[in-house]
């Protein structure tokens, strides 16, 4: 590990956070739920706008997003990074971020993003026919596959293949995800939700069923970045980033050397090893749950569990409440939230675990946590792991 990278272990720390719009936002834009979420967590790190000097977002609409987010708020930062890496942008965006505020470029990053995905004008075709414009896959798209459904899809039924991975197994994932969902109350779905539930909903992309993939929502979410001093002197409790990495192998699922190895086990350990911590040391997991088996995957990746040993990891509860390991303990990208990118709102579950304001569903004791980010079909991974004051000793 680059030792000047091991000296920003903790060097900045996350001083505010909040969410907007979660779930049904009739009537907003993207860029309306974006700025919400950002007046809401730069109020909450006892900041104002016109303190803030650096912007970090990314957008699967538009390719310049940063630039009309930075008119819509009434910007002028010294640092600007629009790097879209899909649904792991902003947990992607930290490391640089840090080191922006390190060099002293800017003093405060605002990481923001707003999708109205659910209740847009324009329909899945409509999405669906974009995105390929904006991101052309040649290998791929000829053949016109659902995805990301049916990659995932691909991916899992290898798992299965190869380890003896079940449907019962990757049911508990969305199980144990409206379990904590039930707890959460800015979740989307919270009713009760049974493995014979999962099981006998509505096949989407063998083996996955809809209640294998993930919400289709609306919402907004905002960080705040800042450096570890001046957090200090800030109202909320801060915290810090110990590690950060991203690693990207592949843009198409076809592109995969190994359809159950992803990149997260170059991201994980390069993250673990900044921070100077492992797997057995983080109380509270966030996961991009895009489809259910993105969090067996992950846990292997990250090194939670032996590679294929991921559904009997899961099985049993083992990562609901009161099970062994708390995972996605919002709900996830299942139950919770999904507004075509995730990232952002696994790294916001985090931090507000640490910061001890969950409510029924807070992890006691809660001092390290994980927050990792996936985009496009399996291809670019961002893990973070944070923790309180007492995980700086």
């Amino acid at each position: 590990m680059n030792a000047e990278l091991k000296a920003l272990r903790g060097s900045a720390a996350i001083a505010g956070a909040a969410t907007f719009g979660c779930g049904e936002a009739p009537g907003f834009t993207d860029m309306e739920l974006l700025a919400r979420a950002a007046h809401a967590a730069v109020a909450d790190a006892g900041l104002r706008m016109r303190d803030i000097d650096g912007l970090c977002t990314a957008s699967a609409s538009a390719a310049m997003w940063a630039l009309p987010v930075v008119e819509y708020l009434g910007l002028n930062p010294r640092y600007i990074d629009g790097t879209m890496l899909g649904g792991s942008s902003f947990i992607a965006h930290l490391l640089p971020a840090m080191q922006a505020i390190r060099s002293g470029q800017c003093s405060a990053v605002l990481i923001c993003y707003g999708s109205a995905q659910r209740s847009a004008a324009f329909g899945r075709r409509e999405i669906v026919a974009a995105r390929r414009f904006l991101d052309p896959q040649p290998y791929e798209h000829p053949y016109e596959p659902m995805l990301p459904v049916s990659a995932y899809a691909l991916a899992a039924s290898r798992h299965m293949h190869a380890f003896g991975t079940t449907r019962e197994q990757l049911a508990d994932v969305a199980v144990a995800a409206r379990a904590w969902a039930a707890l959460n109350p800015e979740a989307f779905m919270r009713e009760p939700l049974t493995r014979d539930d999962v099981l006998g909903s509505r096949m989407v992309s063998d083996p996955l069923t809809v209640r294998d993939c993930c919400l289709v929502t609306d919402g907004g979410g905002a960080c705040v970045l800042v450096s570890a001093d001046r957090a200090r002197d800030l109202p909320g409790k801060p915290v810090y980033v110990l590690g950060n990495a991203t690693a990207v192998w592949n843009r198409q699922i076809s592109s995969m050397a190994d359809l159950t190895v992803t990149a997260a086990s170059q991201s994980g350990r390069e993250a673990f090893a900044m921070a100077g911590l492992g797997p057995g040391d983080m109380d509270v997991v966030q996961l991009y749950d895009a489809f259910t088996i993105n969090t067996l995957l992950f846990l292997e990746d990250l090194g939670f569990c032996p590679k294929g040993e991921g559904g009997r990891f899961v099985a049993g509860g083992a990562i609901a409440p009161g099970g062994r390991l708390p995972v996605n303990t919002n709900g996830g990208g299942l139950s919770c939230v999904h507004p075509g990118m995730y990232g952002i709102f696994a790294l916001i579950e985090a931090v507000r675990q640490l910061r001890g304001e969950c409510g029924e569903r807070q992890v006691k004791n809660a001092h390290t946590a994980l927050a990792h980010g996936n985009g496009g079909m399996l291809s670019s991974q961002a893990t973070a792991i944070l923790g309180t004051a007492e995980a700086l000793r």
